[in-house]
């Protein structure tokens, strides 16, 4: 990389990430998501306004009251009320989740000539990185196919190869352990990138694709007898039954499910899809009322304290 390439800005603040990453009138969808109170938010909004104080001053206040905090990459249509493939306008960034042996997968990254040098590079959490490449004229489907061969060639996360995917915002601690580790970002590139700078190996394998089966394995809840997925689907249940709206309800679950599922997207979606046939059967009154109780507290949506 020779001297003008080098960006100069080698630490950006949250503000500073997402002028860097959008345009202003980008509209961008941020992820509050607290695991502690079982809430997630989301707000679209533009990209001018996500890196505005008053937002950002919300943002550290829900920060440091337990919550994640989460940006999709890839921008959504003006009209665009959730965030899933058809609201994406088109593919800004591609990207790898590098969460198991991360320091050698980062460093076979920057030593290979697979890919090019990459415009950021985010410390998630001790050892873990997400790794962003800004790129243009690239589809969706290239974009998850190049996504999931870069998962094979590194060994990164294959849940973090869809394009609707959300990556941590820097500057925010992540708040999954017990001591808070701040997200930083550290800026290797100013480059924008075409599918031609990315030699990874590309085979049918790699195209994106609806998992027929799920590969994580459903594991019960601590202190309750039902699994998962039965939470998942009580609570789709109840929240179809009160007039939700399914992708909504799809957009919960896969945010709540964020880290946990292979695809949450298809995993949330095949599970609204047999809590509603299981609704107009009327099979649903069998399952035990307890469930839904529980699931409307774990995921309940809260829409206290937006700006």
């Amino acid at each position: 990389m020779n001297e003008t390439e080098k960006p100069k800005r080698v630490s950006p603040t949250a503000s500073e990430y997402i002028n860097d990453n959008f345009k202003p009138s980008d509209r961008v969808a941020i992820l509050v998501l607290n695991r502690n109170l079982g809430e997630t938010a989301q707000r679209i909004t533009t990209a001018q306004k996500a890196a505005s104080p008053e937002f950002q001053a919300w943002l550290r206040y829900k920060n440091a009251n337990g919550a994640d905090i989460y940006v999709g990459m890839n921008p959504l249509k003006q009209d665009a009320s959730t965030r899933t493939k058809d609201d994406i306008e088109t593919i800004r960034h591609l990207y790898v989740d590098l969460d198991h042996d991360g320091s050698a997968a980062l460093e076979g990254i920057k030593n290979s000539d697979l890919v090019p040098q990459p415009n950021y590079v985010l410390n998630t959490s001790p050892g873990k990185f997400q790794v962003v490449w800004k790129a243009e004229g690239v589809t969706l489907e290239e974009a998850e196919a190049l996504q999931h061969a870069m998962v094979r060639e590194f060994g990164g996360d294959p849940a973090a190869t869809d394009s609707t995917r959300v990556l941590r915002l820097p500057g925010f601690a992540n708040k999954k352990y017990d001591q808070d580790f701040y997200v930083k970002a550290h800026a290797e590139s100013t480059q924008i990138y075409h599918l031609r700078d990315f030699k990874v190996p590309i085979d049918s394998q790699d195209a994106p694709l609806h998992h027929n089966q799920e590969i994580a394995r459903n594991r019960p809840l601590p202190g309750n007898t039902l699994s998962q997925s039965e939470h998942d689907w009580a609570y789709a249940k109840r929240a179809l039954a009160r007039g939700d709206e399914p992708e909504e309800v799809i957009r919960r679950i896969a945010d709540y499910r964020t880290g946990e599922k292979p695809d949450p997207e298809y995993y949330a979606r095949h599970t609204v899809q047999k809590a509603k046939t299981a609704l107009e059967s009327g099979k649903a009154r069998n399952e035990p009322a307890r469930a839904g109780r529980e699931e409307e507290t774990e995921m309940g949506h809260d829409q206290r304290g937006l700006p």
